[in-house]
């Protein structure tokens, strides 16, 4: 069979994307074959469409998808046919159909669309990873999040609060702070108008946060220094402005003893069991209520190009989803 997909022969911008037909074989031992319901637009589609993040050429890029299974290869038990299922750790979603090996797939709820799963798996996981397992944040700490009102920022503000903590989010515009209060911010700082530290210091008596979960990398690199407490953790998870280079360890001791990671989900998610583990998670904080699955965008799967535009020109709000 055939299917269509969005191939970069190169890196580059958006315009590197080319739709094209090609053909699709049975699915081999182990594998199943999907047929593309939803895919979910996430940062780091732009960052191995750049070539910020190596990948192998040609590439079909996408982490996040849903689909129904249409066939199985030998060897693959626990799915059936029919099956509903997701993806967010395996890259090539921007298909109308692929092929999937048996143990990447996750299991959606019945109260789950597909592109409310598609919206939230990859960026929801994340925000569980960052809140939960990587800085484990207390009931009753402050944690200064940046980008409040994207997919993942929306997330980590209903996931902050539902552990109990509190939320300082710096947003782009007012509209923006009022989207990342909605989802559960304490506080907002605007930061076209406001210096993000100064601020923070301000709302912290001085004290700076323990906590800095920051995605947008070179352009809030000094401003997270600038607002951590004492023996605090910077989180630095993205590079929407760009990466982090030339870190000082000599400034992370001048300015309190910081802790400073770079996380990624794959290296949290290392296996089924795991990918599952944060996948029911996300589920479970749309259930109670903690997270929503805001798709503030919707693209044709040939409007690609357009899609990765606006996202990195910073007008979209919550998650974007693809449909083929």
């Amino acid at each position: 069979m055939q299917t269509h997909v969005q191939r970069i022969d190169r890196t580059g911008g958006p315009d590197v994307f080319q739709f094209v037909g090609t053909p699709l074989p049975e699915p081999g031992p182990g594998e199943v074959r999907l047929r593309t319901t939803a895919i979910g637009l996430n940062y780091i589609d732009t960052y191995h469409r750049s070539g910020l993040y190596p990948v192998d050429l040609p590439a079909v890029l996408g982490t996040e998808g849903t689909g129904v299974v249409e066939a199985l290869g030998a060897g693959v038990d626990g799915v059936s046919v029919g099956d509903r299922v997701g993806t967010f750790t395996t890259r090539g979603a921007y298909a109308t159909h692929r092929t999937v090996a048996a143990d990447q797939l996750i299991r959606l709820p019945h109260d789950v669309s597909d592109e409310q799963a598609a919206a939230l798996m990859l960026k929801g996981a994340t925000a569980a990873c960052l809140v939960e397992d990587c800085a484990r944040v207390q009931p009753g700490q402050t944690v200064l999040v940046y980008g409040a009102a994207g997919g993942v920022g929306l997330l980590l503000c209903g996931w902050l609060k539902a552990v109990g903590a509190q939320v300082i989010g710096v947003v782009g515009s007012e509209a923006k702070g009022e989207r990342a209060r909605a989802a559960g911010a304490d506080h907002i700082i605007i930061h076209k108008s406001q210096d993000i530290a100064a601020r923070v210091r301000e709302l912290t008596d001085g004290a700076g946060v323990p906590v800095v979960i920051d995605g947008v990398g070179a352009a809030t690199w000094q401003a997270s220094l600038d607002s951590a407490s004492p023996r605090g953790l910077i989180v630095s998870y993205g590079n929407a402005s760009g990466p982090v280079t030339g870190v000082d360890l000599a400034t992370l001791a001048a300015k309190g003893s910081l802790f400073v990671t770079r996380p990624t989900l794959y290296h949290y998610a290392t296996t089924a069991e795991a990918r599952q583990r944060y996948a029911d998670a996300v589920f479970a904080r749309l259930r109670d209520g903690s997270i929503s699955a805001e798709i503030g965008q919707r693209f044709p799967l040939e409007a690609v190009a357009e899609a990765h535009e606006e996202l990195e020109a910073g007008t979209t709000i919550g998650s974007t989803v693809l449909l083929p």
